[in-house]
């Protein structure tokens, strides 16, 4: 790999992890498009992933860095009274039971995700598929209800929602807003729950991953420029992206990703069928 492939994988990561059109997709996608080898065994594509991850992680926590403080505070508290009393600690534990689903069948599938979930046609018809439900649901379903309004088998039927983007071309993001736009949430406090939900997920991979790297010797020699200017490009532009959707949703719909999702995914079917690309990545 080199060093404009990993920035470029950098920035593919940090402004699809956060707008609802899929990070993992488009990781599988960039590389496909542009007819690239990166020449990396299995293990390490996985370890530049976690890194790109870490990125986006830690650009999500300086976004939300006040929403964080108060949501531990409150978990804290929570637990040394041992009950639930505020509107914040309530929040904490819902998103403690959304993270569940996700957490447990990521562990469970992953290698069958990976081997299985990830051909382009797959991806691309997830695409289409998707950003026709996100259109359907953000578009014909009125909603005003904030955060307070959710309820714990809400927090569950959101859990599982984020479980299903696990394959690629879904989309994390794009599926919980979703989710909490059909229980009635406006589409500010859907995309607040989201990005609060992304940070135990993307950080726990991450933590997890990890660890693993660290238990098989760390990174292979002449690796760590290629990753630490992937890590901090998907940084600067996840917090960016991030940034951005908070602010554009409090005006707008979500047709505009969904308008690129169907585009995407179209010239997808189009180069596989015409034999430009394979369906294999």
């Amino acid at each position: 790999m080199t060093s404009l492939q990993a920035i470029v994988l950098g920035l593919v990561q940090g402004l699809t992890e956060f707008l609802p059109v899929s990070s993992s997709g488009h990781l599988l996608i960039v590389p496909w498009l542009f007819g690239w080898h990166l020449t990396m065994s299995a293990d390490l594509e996985k370890t530049f992933d976690v890194a790109l991850h870490l990125g986006t992680f830690v650009a999500v926590l300086m976004l939300m860095r006040r929403d964080v403080w108060t949501i531990l505070k409150a978990f804290f508290g929570s637990l040394a009274r041992r009950r639930i009393v505020t509107r914040e600690e309530k929040l904490a534990w819902l998103l403690v039971l959304s993270t569940v689903p996700a957490a447990v069948i990521g562990l469970a599938l992953e290698d069958f995700i990976q081997e299985k979930m990830g051909a382009a046609l797959i991806i691309a018809i997830l695409l289409i598929a998707f950003g026709a439900i996100m259109w359907i649901v953000d578009a014909y379903f009125a909603r005003n209800k904030d955060l307070s309004s959710l309820r714990w088998p809400h927090a569950l039927l959101v859990g599982i929602a984020q479980a299903v983007a696990l394959a690629p071309g879904v989309s994390r993001s794009g599926v919980t807003i979703t989710a909490l736009r059909g229980l009635k949430l406006d589409r500010e406090s859907a995309v607040r729950y989201s990005f609060l939900l992304s940070i135990p997920i993307i950080g726990g991979s991450a933590i997890y991953k990890g660890v693993k790297l660290a238990a098989d010797g760390g990174l292979p020699a002449g690796t760590a420029t290629p990753f630490i200017l992937g890590t901090v490009t998907a940084l600067v532009s996840g917090f960016v992206a991030a940034w951005f959707l908070l602010r554009y949703v409090r005006r707008h719909s979500l047709a505009p990703f969904v308008w690129y999702r169907f585009a995407l995914g179209v010239l997808m079917i189009v180069l596989i069928v015409t034999g430009v690309r394979a369906s294999g990545l």
